[in-house]
This record gives C-alpha cells, structure tokens and sequence, in this order.
C-alpha cells in the first residue's frame, strides 16, 4: 500500500479521471457501434463483455467481430488485430522513458489502459515535468475513465442490437462498423491506394484457405500504400 501510494497520487488520479469525461461523452457512439458489431457477429453477453474488458480497443474489436462473423480461424484474428495496434508500439516508446521510475506492475497496468485518447492528453504533462508521479496519476484516472465508459457503452449497443428485430438485417452493421472506421482515414493518395488494393485482393484471392486472403490483402495494402508514399517523396524531391 504505501508503494502504490508512493506511486500514484490520488488527487491526480481523480483529476485525470474527471478531465476524461468529455472524451468519453464524444467516445459514446463508437461504443454503441461496436456492441451492435458484436450483437450482429452472434457474441452473446458474456463474449461481448469479455472481449470489450480484454481487448479494450474499439477499431481491434470490430476488426474481430468481422472476422468472426466470416469464420476466420482465431490464429487469423489475433494477427490482424495484432497488425491493427501497431501503433501502440509507438505511443508505448514514446511514454517509456517517462514510466521508468515507476513499479514495473505499475507500468504494466498503466501500458493495458493506454488508448488514442489517454496518449494524447498525458504526454504533454510528461514532457513537461521531470517527476512521473502526477501525470502518471492522472493517466491511471483518465485511463480507467475511459475503460469504465467503454464498458458501459459497450454493453448498451450489445443489448440494443439485440432487440432489432432480424429482418432488419443486422449483420450488415459490422462491414458497416468497419466502413466508417476506414473512411475518415482516407486523406491521402497513398492512404487511398492502399485501401484499393487491398479490397481487390481480398475479393480476387477470397479462395484461399483459412481466410487468409484477409491477411494477403492487409499486407498487399501496405506495401502498396508504401510504395506509393515513396514514389511521392521523391517526385518533390526533384
């Protein structure tokens, strides 16, 4: 006890807590989405429940209701969703070096917790101070903040979806879920390019075994999308 309280303040941590609160009211309709995803994929309560406690990531969270909806073995699953928080390697890196005077269980509970939102509101107040203990306080608040709303949110687009009535065709929310995860990413030529690609082949290559024309088209996005990139910086380079 007196480590965590070594630790962790908790007048920080109940001040990040509550300056979440605005990210989580604007975070609702995500939520509401990706319970009617996993209503729709055929999860009942308790897989509902668990994968959102768990996985705790909406765009990983649509990503394998989809893939399970289609029938693709779990092997398929957890790399494509492994594939799609990759940038939390980044947001990892970044924050490591600011964690270190912490307890490792510490650091440990705090990576599970880390999210677009927690990231952003914490690492100024790491760069901005040589001590971790307060902004590492308010990320603990911000971030269970976060986790306690995703749940709740979670959970009450599961049990609306699952009062839709069936000839409304439910099954079409989860492609859709993905849609409009998708979408707003598309700002760029290579961006764009990537995601055409990548959606021609996994029509083109659907025959494969085990879905695995999902990952052969993932990659072959990113390699588009990559090569793309750099046949831009150099054109304005010369």
């Amino acid at each position: 006890m007196l480590a965590m309280r070594r630790a962790i303040s908790p007048a920080d941590c109940r001040e990040g807590f509550l300056e979440m609160v605005p990210a989580c009211i604007g975070l609702a309709p995500f939520g509401l989405v990706t319970g009617v995803g996993a209503a729709a994929a055929g999860a009942d309560w308790l897989g509902a429940l668990g994968m959102s406690a768990i996985i705790f990531s909406g765009a990983a969270q649509i990503i394998a209701a989809q893939l399970f909806a289609a029938g693709a073995p779990l092997a398929v699953i957890i790399l494509t969703c492994f594939v799609a928080g990759l940038r939390f390697l980044m947001y990892s890196a970044a924050m490591a070096p600011y964690l270190k005077p912490l307890p490792p269980r510490w650091q440990n509970g705090l990576a599970f917790l880390l999210t677009d939102q927690a990231f952003g509101a914490s690492i100024r107040r790491f760069h901005a101070t040589n001590d971790a203990r307060a902004p590492a306080s308010r990320f603990l608040g911000g971030g269970l903040a976060l986790w306690i709303w995703w749940q709740i949110t979670n959970m009450a687009g599961f049990f609306a979806g699952n009062l839709i009535p069936a000839s409304w065709s439910l099954e079409f929310a989860v492609p859709l879920c993905f849609v409009a995860l998708v979408a707003p990413l598309l700002r760029d030529a290579p961006t764009v390019l990537a995601a055409v690609v990548a959606g021609f082949a996994v029509v083109a290559l659907d025959g494969l075994p085990m879905k695995l024309n999902l990952i052969v088209a993932g990659l072959s996005g990113i390699a588009a999308g990559t090569l793309s990139d750099l046949s831009r910086e150099r054109w304005t380079r010369r």
